[in-house]
């Protein structure tokens, strides 16, 4: 699968391209620290089966997609500081930025409008397409995500703790501990994962690419961006909210929170389901999202 280097920002980004290109397009936008492999095969081949041309790719400083390399965020505590008392750090690149990557792969593509879908932060950046581009945005889809609102429920300590976990070795034992460990207390509650099928999903994933210098640029760009919902609340791309009701990282109040500040917004919440896309949830998943870029 190929390369494109975005006629905006100038990125080199590594794509999939899925199904026939004559057919609408749906743009999967991933999440903080999270390759586009984190998009189930599953859900790929479901939507694709719907008569949708499918793409995913890599964020920028992920995967195989550019690295912004010797570019150095603040640290986390003098940037909420900054953040807090209304100055805030110089980070290296923007939440919006990244969507300006997307809208440029579209751009590289030659799709004029697509349905986009993104997961956590790749539903904050999915969000600002709809916010800066709203002509591009057939249907916009927010999985697991938020408005960026301070005062909704804070992430469970065990949850962001392991998400943020520092890589300690680079042995490959290591990483997958490291990356099971994150599956553990992110996952879903109602949808446990089968520990070996997980193993190679992560085992996969680190010998496909590790980057873990990515992840607190990536997570810079995120708190810069602050609270979404006076922009949000311009939005009239027909939207749906998806959110687990057992999310321990993005807590299902922020997926509430993102339908109430879209005009015309659909919430759906599933009981069991954590920050994660477990393959029993794939069938579900994919009928939401098929129905609403329907118009159903």
């Amino acid at each position: 699968m190929p390369t494109v280097t975005t006629p905006n920002t100038k990125i080199d980004i590594f794509y999939e391209d899925h199904g026939n290109p004559a057919h609408e397009a749906i743009l999967l936008v991933m999440g903080l620290g999270a390759q586009l492999t984190l998009w189930p095969d599953e859900l790929v081949e479901a939507l694709v089966s719907e008569g949708f041309r499918v793409i995913r790719y890599d964020n920028r400083d992920i995967g195989l997609s550019q690295k912004m390399e010797g570019a150095r965020a603040p640290s986390l505590p003098i940037q909420l500081l900054r953040k807090k008392i209304g100055f805030p750090a110089k980070v290296p690149y923007t939440l919006t930025d990244m969507a300006h990557d997307g809208i440029g792969l579209l751009d590289a593509l030659d799709i004029a409008r697509a349905h986009v879908v993104g997961a956590s932060m790749g539903g904050m950046i999915a969000q600002l397409m709809a916010v800066h581009f709203p002509e591009r945005l057939m249907s916009l889809t927010s999985i697991m995500s938020t408005t960026g609102n301070p005062k909704l429920p804070p992430a469970e300590k065990h949850a962001m703790q392991a998400l943020v976990a520092p890589i300690t070795s680079m042995d490959e034992e290591s990483l997958v501990a490291h990356g099971l460990n994150i599956a553990r207390n992110i996952g879903s509650p109602g949808f446990p994962f089968d520990p070996q099928v997980q193993r190679e999903r992560v085992l996969r994933n680190i010998r496909r690419s590790v980057y873990p210098a990515g992840l607190p640029r990536q997570l810079a760009a995120i708190i810069d961006d602050g609270c979404r919902r006076a922009r949000l609340a311009k939005v009239r791309t027909p939207t749906l909210v998806l959110h687990g009701e057992d999310d321990p990282l993005v807590k299902v109040e922020a997926g509430e929170d993102t339908a109430r500040h879209i005009a015309g917004a659909r919430l759906v919440t599933i009981p069991g389901w954590g920050h994660d896309i477990p393959q029993a949830l794939v069938p579900r998943l994919a009928s939401e999202i098929v129905a609403h870029a329907r118009g159903r």
